[in-house]
């Protein structure tokens, strides 16, 4: 006790100082609106900074993660490709053939890199927030895919954000098929657990198996066919015994997910344009 009272006669001026000097800069800058003003500004530009800064951070140490799983995923695809085509030119005798259907289904889409930069995994209506917008060629009801597999689908835009409706969202609805196999049904998550979701409506004549891949159809502009969606974990009977409801295991890893490609569909405007004609058409008719 002692020291600290000799400590506080020695230096006692100087914290008073220093006490002195806090309040009258909280006096200026709360009782004067141009200093306030300047104070706001600068502490939000640091605030900006320090989030950037975090935001670079986590992405670094996310790269080596995020490029393993990229680098395994290309493998795989490539592998793929390479069987499928083998088996097709052998069965058709045609060693271009494969090549050239792939490359005119993949022509009408286009992908456009993004980044999440806010989202939440553990709501019932998730939402993702992504860097690209309407300036970018975003538009609402396009795809979201990752090197992983689906992510979801744009739900809104504004100039240079949009927010992503992902499949970890009760009202997200994804049209699938078990890959090899060519049974149909659809995707849906009830909540909870964020790396699982359930295909509903697969026939009782369907033959599949655990360790089976769920992935897109293609049946809509929205998704090119087999992108991943993800592994069949368990098989239950639906509520009605008349079909089966597959647990999956989702591709996707939501809670370290960051980089994604949003894919437009160069036919979409025509193809919603002819069904709007046909529509108008009908409804001349009923006249």
């Amino acid at each position: 006790m002692r020291n600290l009272l000799d400590f506080l006669s020695r230096h006692g001026h100087w914290l008073l100082f220093a006490l002195l000097e806090a309040v009258s800069a909280v006096l200026v800058f709360r009782y004067n609106t141009y200093q306030g003003s300047v104070w706001l500004t600068s502490a939000n530009a640091v605030a900006g900074k320090v989030y950037e800064g975090k935001s670079a951070l986590t992405s670094f140490f996310a790269l080596r993660q995020n490029n393993g799983q990229l680098t395994r995923r290309n493998f795989y695809l490539e592998r793929q490709v390479e069987q499928l085509a083998r088996l097709y030119a052998r069965a058709t005798h045609d060693t271009m053939a494969a090549e050239r259907a792939n490359i005119r289904a993949m022509e009408q889409y286009r992908l456009v890199p993004a980044q999440v930069v806010a989202g939440t995994t553990h709501r019932a209506d998730n939402l993702l927030t992504i860097d690209r917008g309407r300036a970018d060629g975003i538009a609402p009801d396009m795809g979201v895919v990752s090197g992983m597999g689906v992510v979801g689908v744009v739900l809104q835009v504004s100039d240079h954000y949009a927010i992503v409706l992902p499949v970890i969202n009760s009202r997200s609805r994804v049209s699938c098929t078990i890959r090899r196999r060519g049974y149909f049904g659809v995707l849906r998550w009830y909540g909870g657990d964020p790396s699982v979701a359930y295909v509903e409506d697969i026939p009782r004549h369907a033959h599949f198996r655990r360790g089976d891949w769920v992935e897109t159809n293609g049946y809509s502009s929205i998704f090119p066919p087999g992108v991943p969606v993800g592994k069949i974990v368990e098989v239950y009977n639906s509520r009605d015994g008349m079909s089966y409801r597959l647990k999956v295991w989702l591709a996707n890893d939501f809670g370290s997910l960051r980089d994604v490609n949003v894919v437009t569909d160069k036919g979409a405007a025509e193809r919603v344009q002819l069904l709007k004609a046909a529509q108008d058409s009908l409804r001349f008719k009923d006249r």
